[in-house]
């Protein structure tokens, strides 16, 4: 097993319960397009007769569901991987938290400066979270909203 510095006083090092070849094949497999919430998204909109274009490279960040024709944009957020407040799926990992902090404050500094520029470019955000997608009702209700400004 390797041993992590957890960052906290008094406990020098944890042990991380997987190898560092299990824990580099979990970290592998974590998936940055395509993921089940987006495809919840994507199936609400597709529902409601809206039709998109995926992760388009020309546009800053390059965004989750780009409708065009609506000049709209929504980004599905995991809550761990970009810090969703108060979720309790965003809480730090144990170990090596001080890695695991800057990481994910740097991608909420990233995801601040994308809308920003998003919204610069003419475009209206909405961003929804993971945790979001398992409530389909009220999610549905809040694309609705969306695309009705």
């Amino acid at each position: 097993m390797q041993s992590i510095h957890c960052g906290y006083p008094g406990l020098n090092e944890m042990a991380d319960v997987f190898s560092q070849r299990k824990r580099n094949e979990i970290m592998s497999r974590v998936r940055g397009k395509n993921t089940k919430p987006e495809r919840v998204v994507r199936s609400i909109l597709h529902r409601m007769g809206y039709r998109f274009r995926l992760n388009v490279a020309d546009l800053p960040g390059k965004p989750d569901i780009v409708l065009p024709r609506h000049k709209k944009v929504v980004l599905v957020n995991g809550c761990f991987w970009h810090g969703h407040k108060n979720c309790r799926k965003a809480q730090i990992p144990a170990t090596n938290t001080a890695f695991w902090s800057k990481k994910i404050q740097g991608n909420i500094e990233r995801d601040r400066r994308v809308r920003r520029l998003l919204r610069k470019e003419g475009w209206q955000v909405l961003t929804l979270w993971e945790c979001q997608s398992r409530n389909i009702a009220k999610l549905t209700s809040r694309i609705e909203r969306f695309m009705s400004n």
